[in-house]
């Protein structure tokens, strides 16, 4: 009798399947049961984060699932007369503008934690990972275009002052700049002249990636206006992706190969599914119902469904014309992880 790859030990198929992309398994549970059988249990599906809604007024803060659009209402007064900043990892970065003062919260937890009073009047900020660890880091950036310099402030959980620093910078950031993103020790952001920043922040040194520069393709077309076009820069296992947008135009993907950004299409994007929002962009890898989509914190008609792209049917839903880039991500709303339990 011919051996057969059915008979391998479970284990070792098992430990095969381990090592697939979510697409790959799927195919290979096709083979036989046995393989079927290791496939399934092994396999594992991201979890898509949800969409956070911020009230003009009161207290009551909207936390929708953009898969089945479960809703639930959070009473949450300890956000009172603050903004929100940014978020990771289920953790809110707040400021009081009156105050400046600046914290965490988490709103599932409940728990805060608080930071001394930033100075800086920022334009992106963000934090390296949860404030739990002892590892966090926050930044908050400022470009001065006037002085060609940008501002960096850095704080941590536990410290009593914000250490600030002015770089040089020669090369033109100063308009259209993304979220910011923490990969492998360092903070990078992205512009649309195509230039990649980073800032590592146990050295505190400023510099940008000697990339192939990645200009907007939409920034030269005289009928588009600055407001109406975004970038967002977007990290997933240490890959680093950037997303263009522009009114109601495709929006266009492109993926960090060593020192060169390569375009991804429909059938290159495999399976990927990116979450954007006015603050933050998050990026996940097997969501078999959600592949091939960006998703926009912004509701679509009756409040039932988040906006979306589709690589697949080369659409938005709903259909509109989108004219600027807050219409498609309101300050009022940004995608947040949350608990398994949830």
């Amino acid at each position: 009798m011919e051996p057969s790859f059915a008979d391998l030990p479970s284990s070792l198929i098992e430990t095969i399947m381990s090592h697939l992309v979510l697409k790959d398994n799927i195919r290979a549970s096709a083979a036989c049961k046995s393989w079927y059988e290791a496939a399934r249990t092994v396999r594992v599906v991201d979890k898509h984060p949800w969409l956070m809604c911020f009230p003009k007024r009161g207290n009551l803060f909207e936390l929708r699932d953009p898969l089945q659009w479960k809703l639930h209402t959070l009473d949450l007064p300890e956000l009172a007369e603050s903004t929100v900043c940014y978020s990771k990892d289920g953790w809110l970065l707040m400021r009081k503008d009156t105050s400046k003062e600046v914290f965490f919260f988490n709103p599932f937890s409940r728990d805060v934690i608080s930071l001394p009073k930033c100075e800086l009047a920022f334009s992106q900020i963000a934090f390296s990972c949860p404030p739990t660890s002892d590892n966090c880091v926050v930044l908050a950036i400022k470009f001065i275009p006037a002085d060609k310099l940008v501002t960096v402030s850095t704080c941590h959980p536990g410290a009593t002052e914000w250490i600030t620093q002015d770089f040089p910078t020669f090369i033109k950031p100063f308009y259209m700049l993304s979220n910011l993103v923490y990969r492998r020790d360092r903070f990078y952001c992205f512009n649309a002249e195509g230039i990649l920043y980073n800032f590592e922040p146990f050295h505190r040194t400023w510099n940008y990636i000697c990339a192939d520069k990645l200009r907007c393709p939409y920034i030269h077309k005289m009928h588009y206006v600055l407001n109406e076009i975004a970038v967002a820069l977007v990290e997933k296992k240490g890959e680093l992706f950037v997303m263009f947008t522009c009114s109601n135009q495709k929006p266009m993907v492109y993926k960090l190969f060593s020192l060169e950004w390569k375009e991804m299409t429909r059938t290159t994007l495999d399976g990927l599914t990116i979450f954007v929002s006015f603050y933050n962009s998050e990026l996940r890898i097997n969501l078999p119902w959600m592949r091939n989509n960006v998703y926009f914190s912004r509701f679509g008609y009756n409040r039932k469904h988040c906006v979306s792209y589709s690589f697949d049917e080369s659409r938005y839903n709903p259909r509109k014309e989108w004219e600027k880039w807050v219409e498609l991500c309101p300050p009022q709303s940004l995608w947040i992880d949350t608990p398994k339990n949830v």
